[in-house]
């Protein structure tokens, strides 16, 4: 298989044709099944999920793909894996249904427990944001823009927090306020990290169930920007080294240079 960044321009391809699929079911009426978990789905979903699964097996043949809309290889045969894909082919259902325009293709490679390249990108506007190891990060604002490189600030002054639309919680709102005066705005699926890796916000807490798929592709970029997605003790989020595809409650950050875990998180009696 070619280094991540040689995938670069192919993956982002591939998730400009996932886009397109959604965006056909997107202006429709569209069916809502509840999965197993109570989450939906709905033919959008499965739409770029047969999207994205052809084209990475074109592109890379035999390398494995995890994604939210198929079934997981068992872990007696994922943990042999050392690199792989791992993808939302729609994060932000809920979103999708409310039709706000905040869900995005999530598409990530995963080498040696550690995201190499990811893609995110939001449908409805055309942004996307990519990032391959060692390479850096970057925007483009739809088809044929110019691809801007993008970086995180430094938190000074007053925060900018970011939060999940759907998923808000009160024990998040009281850890937030150890931050101090601070203001805060909802977003939808990977979004809030891709405002943080382009410098428009500074912090996402996320207490609560997340899944792989639905970190690692703006884990890519995050870090590539000049940001971390941390645990709740402060160590990089690794994939793919336990049975459970389950994440760990995180922190997102732009400005490394902040003991984030310090001064979100109590420590330990």
């Amino acid at each position: 298989m070619p280094r991540p960044q040689a995938c670069l321009e192919e993956v982002c391809a591939i998730a400009r044709e996932a886009a397109d699929a959604i965006l056909v079911v997107y202006a429709q009426d569209f069916e809502i099944v509840q999965k197993a978990d109570a989450s939906p789905v709905t033919t959008a979903d499965l739409a770029a999920q047969a999207v994205i699964a052809h084209r990475l097996q074109e592109i890379t043949p035999g390398v494995p793909v995890i994604s939210e809309e198929a079934l997981a290889a068992p872990w007696a045969e994922r943990r042999t894996w050392r690199r792989y894909w791992l993808v939302d082919p729609l994060d932000g259902t809920r979103e999708f249904i409310k039709r706000n325009g905040e869900f995005t293709v999530n598409i990530a490679l995963i080498e040696d427990h550690r995201s190499v390249l990811g893609v995110v990108l939001a449908p409805v506007t055309g942004d996307l944001y990519a990032a391959a190891q060692g390479q850096g990060a970057w925007r483009q604002q739809g088809v044929g823009a110019v691809r801007e490189p993008i970086k995180t600030r430094r938190a000074e002054g007053l925060l900018r927090v970011t939060g999940s639309r759907s998923h808000a919680g009160v024990r998040a709102a009281t850890l937030l306020d150890r931050l101090g005066e601070h203001e805060t705005f909802a977003l939808g699926s990977s979004l809030k990290f891709c405002v943080i890796a382009r410098g428009d916000a500074d912090v996402y807490l996320r207490l609560g169930a997340t899944s792989e798929w639905d970190t690692a592709a703006a884990q890519c970029v995050l870090e590539e920007a000049g940001g971390a997605l941390l645990d709740l003790a402060g160590r990089p989020f690794r994939y793919n080294t336990r049975d459970s595809l389950i994440n760990p409650e995180f922190i997102a950050c732009g400005d490394t240079s902040i003991d984030w875990t310090a001064r979100l998180i109590d420590p330990e009696p």
